[in-house]
């Protein structure tokens, strides 16, 4: 069986989560067993001085026996953050006129003071 052959039999169904400079896939593969497993793929996509770029990337496998403790405690932590923090999102990165001492976002006028200048066009379709 030729290599090409081998990847399109273990790649069974794929999604693609953008967020931001991160990129999530999640993909079911085959084992040579038969069996399914899901990897779940990080994709982070850096800059160099020279202007080329990289991608950095990060791997989970999850097994059918896994499955269920793992979304138990995937819920138990996002329901955690969310009744202690709120769903809002509150952070420098991603306010940049959120005030650490007053825990508020700074508004000007009747805008959010928003800079432009942190938003980056990126083509995805180099992946």
């Amino acid at each position: 069986m030729s290599e090409q052959q081998t990847a399109e039999r273990e790649e069974i169904q794929s999604k693609v989560m953008r967020a931001g400079r991160r990129t999530y896939f999640f993909d079911v593969r085959e084992t040579r067993a038969g069996d399914y497993y899901l990897t779940v793929t990080e994709s982070k996509k850096f800059t160099n001085e020279d202007g080329s770029f990289y991608y950095k990337k990060h791997k989970i496998y999850l097994y059918k026996e896994d499955f269920q403790d793992f979304q138990d405690n995937l819920e138990q932590m996002m329901n955690f953050i969310v009744d202690e923090k709120g769903e809002e999102v509150i952070s420098e990165r991603h306010q940049k006129n959120f005030n650490k001492e007053e825990g508020e976002t700074v508004k000007v006028g009747n805008e959010l003071d928003t800079d432009v200048s942190d938003f980056t066009d990126i083509s995805f379709d180099d992946i």
